[in-house]
Parts: C-alpha cells; sequence; structure tokens
C-alpha cells in the first residue's frame, strides 16, 4: 500500500517501467531484425554500385572530345543519374540537389532527365 493506506491502481502501476538497462540484455536477436538489417545492408550496396556507374558515366562524359559520340555519353550519363536518383528515392532519401553537387553532375545531364 502507498501513502496513507492507498493501494496502488493500475493507472499509477501504468507509469512504472523497467529500467532501460534491464530491458536490453532482456531482447533477443529475432529472425524479423537479421532480416531489416540484411534489407538495409542490400539497399546500401544497391546505392553504391549505382554510385559507382554514374561516376564512370560522368567521367566517360566529362573526358569525351569532340561532337561525334557525345549524345550516347550524354545519353548514358542521363540514364545512369536517373537511376541512382530513382535508387536514392526508394530508400527515403530525396535531397537531389546535395547529389548534383556532390557528383558535380552537368545541368545537361538533369535536363536529360527533365528535373530542374
Amino acid at each position: 500500500m502507498r501513502d496513507g493506506g492507498v493501494a496502488p491502481t493500475l493507472a499509477t502501476m501504468s507509469s512504472l517501467r523497467m529500467p532501460q538497462s534491464l530491458t536490453k540484455r532482456l531482447r533477443f536477436e529475432t529472425g524479423e531484425a537479421v532480416l531489416q538489417y540484411e534489407l538495409l545492408q542490400e539497399q546500401a550496396a544497391s546505392l553504391g554500385r549505382q554510385g559507382e556507374k554514374l561516376e564512370k558515366a560522368l567521367a566517360a562524359l566529362r573526358d569525351h572530345q569532340g561532337a561525334e559520340g557525345r549524345a550516347e555519353k550524354l545519353s548514358a550519363a542521363a540514364d545512369a543519374a536517373w537511376c541512382f536518383f530513382v535508387q536514392r528515392e526508394v530508400m527515403g532519401l530525396r535531397d537531389r540537389a546535395a547529389v548534383v553537387a556532390h557528383y558535380a553532375i552537368p545541368r545537361e545531364v538533369m535536363n536529360r532527365i527533365g528535373a530542374r
């Protein structure tokens, strides 16, 4: 009984919780946690592969000399950029400005994919 002989009620008992340091010890690795971890690993690896493709396509566009074959390089860079942006958006990452600045994506590539 609490102060004054009043028994604890459900309302007062529900505000009590086990110390967080003890609950962490009681948790165990579930199949869902393992699956979630593996999915995050695959998403990161997939985004990394798309980033490498984008870097290679942009480097090929920058290194290309002359007008002949430039359209193909531009198309490949635009396709790689579009795929990278789609992959990021699927993962919930929507900040294009940071990506454009980081990879130095030229305006002509962004125009080709219809981004502003």
